[in-house]
């Protein structure tokens, strides 16, 4: 038996990667909710952190809490219309490094699995080519690293786990992932997944740009 969820987010100050008239984009911190859960247990959370500084910050993606790296905040409706639409169109160009379990013998790859979430199970996520909305993850290998590897990520959607799951089924879950690996695998300190990049188009103008978070492991 695994021990009980206790959320116990971190105690860190809000660490503001660009912020203009209409943008917030933030590094979020792993064990951190992006929005509130269920219950005043899990009121702490990213956009409440936020908004005591940018009270008119707007929701407009989510990390999974385990989950660090960069965010977008919207600081006017019209931005957060013009960003939710990006999302929505596959605009938004979001790149992840993970540590995997395994040595990825190939320098590169694509998955194509749809995936659905798997209702007695839930959160946890699965395939599923009969019911599976499409999902396809491109990856790169970076380095191997004492019988791990470290890869780039690349989502073209954006399912729930989509990079958890897709990870695992090729062998290769992500280290410290509580809901998809197992064994030595979970034997990390937090999930080895980051948000290292996020490009967008500017709501005001359209200009395109690209904002970065240093990988912290």
């Amino acid at each position: 038996m695994s021990a009980p969820f206790v959320y116990a987010p971190p105690d860190a100050p809000l660490d503001i990667v660009h912020e203009d008239h209409e943008l917030i984009l933030v590094n979020k911190p792993a064990g951190l909710l992006s929005v509130p859960g269920k219950g005043e247990h899990l009121a702490d959370c990213l956009i409440a952190r936020l908004q005591v500084p940018f009270p008119e910050a707007l929701l407009v993606h989510r990390l999974d809490m385990d989950t660090s790296g960069v965010m977008v905040f919207a600081r006017t409706p019209a931005a957060q219309r013009h960003l939710g639409l990006q999302f929505e169109k596959r605009q938004m160009k979001k790149t992840y490094v993970a540590r995997v379990w395994g040595e990825v013998a190939e320098k590169q790859g694509h998955i194509d699995l749809p995936l659905i979430v798997d209702w007695p199970n839930r959160p946890l996520q699965h395939v599923n080519f009969e019911t599976g909305k499409p999902a396809q993850t491109d990856w790169r290998r970076l380095r191997i690293e004492d019988g791990t590897t470290r890869m780039r990520l690349f989502p073209k959607t954006g399912r729930s786990h989509q990079l958890r799951v897709h990870m695992r089924e090729i062998g290769h879950p992500i280290l410290g992932d509580p809901f998809y690996a197992t064994g030595e695998a979970l034997n990390f300190p937090r999930l080895m997944l980051h948000a290292e990049s996020l490009k967008l188009r500017h709501p005001d103008g359209g200009k395109g740009m690209t904002f970065r978070a240093k990988v912290p492991f």
